[in-house]
C-alpha cells in the first residue's frame, strides 16, 4: 500500500462512530522505517479564514482495520471541560 492510497480513505473512530478525515501526512521511524502514527488536518476555523485547529494525530497503535475505503480507529474522545455540555 502506498501514501496515495492511504489519503483516500476516511478514518472512522469506532468509539464514537465518528469522521474524524482523511490522513494528510504519516509519521515514520526513521531507523526502523515503519510508520508509528497517521496525521489528519485539523478542523477549518470560521470557513476555513481564520486557519486550521490542531492536526490530529492518530498513533499506529490505535488503528484496528484498513479497509478498501476506510481505516477504522480506536481513539477515546478527549474529556469535555467542567461545565460545558
Amino acid at each position: 500500500m502506498r501514501l496515495i492510497d492511504l489519503r483516500q480513505k476516511e478514518i472512522i473512530n469506532i468509539c464514537t462512530c465518528c469522521s474524524i478525515g482523511c490522513p494528510a501526512d504519516v509519521e515514520f521511524n526513521c531507523r526502523t522505517g515503519r510508520i508509528t502514527a497517521l496525521i489528519v488536518p485539523g478542523p477549518a476555523r470560521f470557513c476555513g479564514l481564520l486557519g486550521r485547529e490542531n492536526d490530529i494525530i492518530i498513533p499506529w497503535e490505535c488503528i484496528c482495520q484498513i479497509g478498501d475505503d476506510i481505516i477504522l480507529v480506536e481513539m477515546q474522545p478527549p474529556p469535555k471541560p467542567p461545565g460545558n455540555c
